[in-house]
């Protein structure tokens, strides 16, 4: 393994699935070209948590977006820790702001937005988005590219 990837405990090891989001441990690298402003992307289109009432699964389609200072979150990590939501009751807004807070406790970036796109429950859908602020000044930035909702028709 390189100098990189030496504390690194999940990536190439078979990893089982955390049984929380609590217990899931989101790693980090060095970011090779800190001091360069850019975007990262996590696209995941198949979250899966349950509702907290009902027991239910609910669906969101996740779009992560940071912009790193010196660590990048390692892909494998974040895979797990969005996994592990699978079994874990909690509400749209809980989920969508706790997954970008946890983030930005693991890396410090030095920005980070997330938009929750979840498909509808009881016929509604619920968007939830967060960022830890105003855009860096010069920052290409893409939209989510995520349609709003519209159903059938």
């Amino acid at each position: 393994m390189s100098h990189y990837t030496d504390a690194l405990t999940q990536l190439g090891a078979t990893t089982d699935l955390p049984a929380s989001p609590e217990q899931a441990v989101l790693e980090r690298v060095p970011n090779p070209q800190a001091g360069e402003l850019y975007v990262v992307r996590f696209t995941q289109p198949e979250f899966t948590s349950l509702c907290p009432i009902t027991g239910q699964p609910d669906f969101a389609h996740l779009v992560i977006d940071y912009v790193p200072g010196d660590w990048l979150v390692e892909s494998k990590s974040l895979k797990l820790f969005l996994g592990s939501f699978r079994n874990h009751g909690a509400f749209h807004e809980d989920c969508t702001v706790g997954i970008g807070k946890r983030l930005v406790d693991a890396i410090a970036p030095q920005w980070l937005r997330i938009g929750g796109y979840w498909y509808p429950r009881g016929g509604m859908p619920i968007d939830v988005f967060w960022q830890t602020g105003a855009a860096p000044a010069g920052l290409w930035l893409p939209d989510q590219g995520v349609a709003p909702y519209r159903g059938r028709g």
